[in-house]
């Protein structure tokens, strides 16, 4: 089942709830990415096609079991003249597994344009390093991604590098690449402080705050996405670090900012 076909059923449910199954597993837990596109999915249905996303924020209360029905409740905060903000729960039963903020404003005129950040220059994923998907090694939910890392080293390498990246696009094809989607192309990159330890441990992402820039490229779901992360910070088990993901022409996607608990 491809992230598309849940995003679907949770559009097509009454209750908005879907299961995700165990092929969509990070450790115990569901992948972030697919739970953020399924939160995010749920405040897009209250809002109006013309308010775009500006901003998306979610908390990771507790691990969203697979196999288990996730049910998305979204409930419209304010709607104002320009800007509707929209808070989503995802639960399980009776408990709060994670909690989105979700700021969908419409285009202002303004006498300011600054232009965006550059894309760093890479090698092209096609002479980039492909990261093949092994059962059992890699994170169940790998299956779905195609990596190609062209900044820095994987995880587990020991290295003291801050920079971590490369492309990124999914396996399969997709009917198309929405802002859903984008939240699992960007989540789908391990955190980027994984790389400074030699040996394996976990890690799980606390916050995450993510803002789109508009107006958005037409992505196709077989493009190459261009993923750069840096972490500005590391102490007492938990990272900060901020990424930004670009188009394979340089056009500036998104801006990424995570806390994450590392155990190890």
């Amino acid at each position: 089942m491809h992230f598309s076909d849940l995003l679907e059923q949770l559009r097509q449910s009454p209750a908005q709830e879907v299961a995700a199954p165990a092929t969509w597993a990070q450790g115990r837990a569901l992948f972030g990415g697919l739970v953020a596109g399924l939160l995010y999915q749920g405040a897009r249905e209250q809002v109006a096609a013309d308010r775009l996303v500006r901003s998306f924020s979610i908390s990771f209360v507790g691990p969203v079991a697979p196999e288990v029905p996730l049910r998305v409740v979204a409930q419209v905060l304010r709607a104002g003249r320009a800007v509707t903000q929209v808070q989503v729960h995802g639960m399980q039963g009776e408990q709060v597994q994670a909690v989105a903020l979700v700021s969908f404003g419409a285009a202002r005129e303004s006498v300011l344009q600054v232009p965006a950040v550059a894309a760093p220059e890479v090698k092209p994923p096609e002479q980039a390093w492909a990261i093949p998907f092994i059962e059992g090694v890699s994170p169940a939910f790998g299956r779905y991604f195609d990596w190609r890392y062209a900044i820095g080293a994987v995880p587990f390498s020991g290295v003291q590098d801050r920079e971590m990246g490369g492309w990124v696009r999914f396996h399969d094809p997709q009917p198309a690449i929405t802002e859903a989607h984008l939240l699992g192309l960007v989540d789908a990159w391990p955190p980027a402080v994984l790389p400074m330890l030699s040996e394996r441990a976990p890690a799980s992402t606390l916050t995450w705050t993510i803002d789109f820039i508009h107006p958005l490229p037409a992505i196709a779901s077989d493009d190459w996405l261009l993923y750069r992360a840096v972490v500005d910070h590391v102490r007492d088990g938990y990272n900060q670090a901020s990424s930004r993901l670009w188009t394979r022409s340089g056009q500036l996607i998104a801006l990424s900012r995570q806390t994450v608990a590392v155990f190890g």
